[in-house]
C-alpha cells in the first residue's frame, strides 16, 4: 500500500504505551529506522531497524536531541487518560510545542499527531461530526488535544511543517461496550491512517476522525477524503455479544456524550474528593 522505505528514519512517541506496543513493528515498513521513546524503559527489537532513546517530552532538551536525525514523527507520546491539569500540562501540552520546535529546527516536514476524539467529546451521540464542527473538550486530556491541533496548525501556517491529526476513536483488540460500537479502531486501520497521515502529499493540517467502518460511526471525513483513508474493518461482529450486556442509563454520560465517561472524570483536588 505505500512504498517501502519511504524514510530513512522515522520517530514514533509514546512507543511504550498501549497503542506505541502495538506499532513499533507495524510501522517497520514505513522506514529503514524506526526511532523508539517514551519515558518507560524499553529495549530495541533483535535486529538494526529499532533504535531506543529514552525521553520526557517535557524536557526541551532531550526532545530536541530525540528528534535530530528523524524525516518524520509518529507523535504518540503523552497521558492518554484524564489527569489532574498539572500533569497533562507537562506531557502534553509542553510536551507538543517541544516536538514541534525540534521538528522546526531539524527540518522535519511531517508529523502525524495522535489527537482524540475527547476533541469533541461534549457533542451528543445522536449528532454527526465533520473536522469543521466547533471543538467542545471533554476533559483536561480533551483539551490538550485541542491545543495539539492548534499548535500543528500553527507550524504548518508559519513553518510549512505538514500533519495530519487524527481524533482517535478507542482503539483496541475489540468493542467491549455500546460506545465503542460506534469509536472503534481496529489496529490495522490505525495503521493504514499512520501510513496515509506520512505519505499522502499535500496535507497541510489535516483533521481526520480514527474510526474504522463501523454501523453507527458519528464522525464524516468527507475534509480529509484526500487522504484516501478506507478503512477495512467494523465493530459488526461484537454486536451481539456488546448488546447483550446490560445496557447504561440513558442519561449516564458513556451512553449520552460522545466523550462518554471523560465528560465526568474530576474535578481533581477538592477536598472532599468529590467527582462530578
Amino acid at each position: 500500500m505505500f512504498a517501502r522505505y519511504k524514510f530513512h528514519r522515522l520517530l514514533l512517541t509514546g512507543a511504550a504505551g498501549g497503542l506505541g506496543r502495538v506499532l513499533r513493528l507495524r510501522l517497520r515498513p514505513f522506514a529503514e529506522v524506526v526511532r523508539l521513546s517514551d519515558v518507560a524503559e524499553m529495549a530495541a527489537a533483535e535486529g538494526s531497524f529499532e533504535e531506543v532513546m529514552a525521553c520526557d517530552l517535557a524536557d526541551k532538551n532531550a526532545v530536541h536531541a530525540l528528534v535530530e536525525g528523524c524525516d518524520a514523527i509518529v507523535h504518540m507520546g503523552g497521558i492518554s487518560v484524564e489527569r489532574p491539569f498539572e500533569e497533562v500540562l507537562q506531557a502534553n501540552i509542553a510536551g507538543v510545542v517541544n516536538v514541534y520546535e525540534a521538528a522546526r529546527r531539524h527540518g522535519v516536514q511531517r508529523v502525524v499527531f495522535a489527537s482524540s476524539n475527547h476533541v469533541t467529546g461534549f457533542y451528543k451521540q445522536t449528532e454527526k461530526l465533520d473536522a469543521h464542527v466547533r471543538r467542545r473538550p471533554d476533559s483536561f486530556y480533551g483539551l490538550s488535544k485541542s491545543f495539539g491541533e492548534d499548535v500543528a496548525s500553527f507550524y504548518f501556517d508559519r513553518y510549512g511543517i505538514e500533519t495530519v491529526s487524527m481524533r482517535i476513536g478507542t482503539s483496541v483488540p475489540a468493542p467491549s461496550d455500546r460506545r465503542m460500537l460506534s469509536t472503534w479502531l481496529s489496529y490495522d486501520d490505525l495503521v493504514q491512517l499512520i501510513g496515509r497521515g506520512l505519505f499522502t502529499p499535500n496535507v497541510g493540517h489535516t483533521v481526520v476522525y480514527g474510526a474504522s467502518a463501523n454501523r453507527d460511526g458519528w464522525w464524516d471525513n468527507h475534509a480529509a477524503a484526500h487522504l484516501g483513508y478506507m478503512p477495512q474493518d467494523s465493530s459488526e461482529p461484537w454486536r451481539s455479544q456488546v448488546e447483550a450486556l446490560t445496557a447504561p442509563a440513558a442519561n449516564a454520560p458513556i451512553a449520552l456524550y460522545q466523550g462518554g465517561v471523560f465528560t465526568a472524570c474530576g474535578p481533581f483536588g477538592d477536598e472532599s474528593g468529590a467527582t462530578a
